[in-house]
């Protein structure tokens, strides 16, 4: 099946919740209405209950509560609802996805937005966007087992969906890797076009037409989340590590606890521990 023929079967396209679409087409207005927003928000009540659970999480650690859409938009910021809200709508649009590990898999994502914008922010980037397409990125592998899941299952067999290698493997057997799928997605639900670039480059960043940094940022973030969740031991942690956009990036790789450990002597900025990092967020996936 053809990329376009997979995106071309309105049945079988995600249907997003209308709050989080409103939501998205924000991303390229100018004059975005916090009251506005917190009113859609604050309709919806199951979400409104979800978004100030993650707000009095861990994550977050206000010293008091936060007990209104209002105030949660004014502590969070807008940029994060919109971000906690689209990764709750993208759970909500795959529900059911056949051959899939939903709870591994969206783990996986989570682990991929707050690790990415640990690294992102200790460089100065735009966090947000990065944690954006932390949560966004792996939707296409959803959209191709929801679109055709006999054609994915052999894949399946041959890797598991979360490893390094997989979109290279797809992109030889099909044509295209569930990151051109990702961003195309993103193109039907109206992004804006940087995103959508940035959605598909991030499985191959030093491959793109056009360098992308978040994308690169969002690679690496993939690269830890991938370790922890497939349980890789030290030794396959150092071996795998993506030095090469590491390099471009600029960072030291001793962020990493298994590669800080081989120089004891120097002190490292190592990143938390991903349950650390993202301790309450889960809530978002439930």
């Amino acid at each position: 099946m053809e990329l376009k023929s997979l995106l071309d079967q309105p049945n079988k396209l995600p249907t997003v919740p209308k709050v989080t679409q409103q939501l998205i087409q924000s991303f390229g207005s100018e004059n975005v209405s916090a009251d506005e927003i917190a009113h859609q928000l604050a309709a919806d009540p199951v979400l409104t209950a979800k978004l100030l659970r993650l707000a009095n999480s861990a994550y977050f650690n206000f010293s008091r509560a936060i007990g209104s859409v209002d105030e949660a938009l004014l502590m969070l910021g807008f940029v994060m609802v919109r971000n906690l809200v689209l990764g709750h709508g993208m759970v909500a649009a795959f529900r059911n996805t056949p051959g899939m590990n939903l709870k591994q898999f969206w783990r996986y994502n989570l682990y991929t937005a707050c690790a990415s914008r640990w690294l992102a922010g200790r460089a100065g980037v735009n966090t947000d966007l990065v944690f954006t397409l932390g949560l966004m990125h792996g939707i296409g592998q959803l959209q191709m087992h929801a679109g055709m899941p006999a054609t994915m299952a052999p894949l399946d067999r041959q890797l598991n969906v979360l490893d390094a290698g997989r979109a290279e493997l797809e992109k030889q057997a099909l044509g295209f890797h569930y990151g051109e799928v990702s961003a195309e997605l993103a193109k039907i639900w109206n992004f804006p076009l940087p995103l959508c670039l940035a959605l598909r480059d991030i499985p191959q960043p030093l491959a793109a037409h056009e360098f992308s940094e978040p994308a690169a940022w969002v690679h690496l973030g993939a690269w830890r989340a991938r370790t922890e969740v497939l349980e890789a031991s030290d030794e396959e942690v150092v071996a795998s590590y993506p030095a090469q956009v590491g390099r471009r990036l600029g960072v030291d790789p001793a962020w990493v606890g298994a590669i800080a450990a081989q120089s004891p002597q120097h002190e490292h900025d190592v990143m938390p521990a991903l349950k650390e990092l993202t301790e309450g967020l889960d809530a978002m996936l439930s």
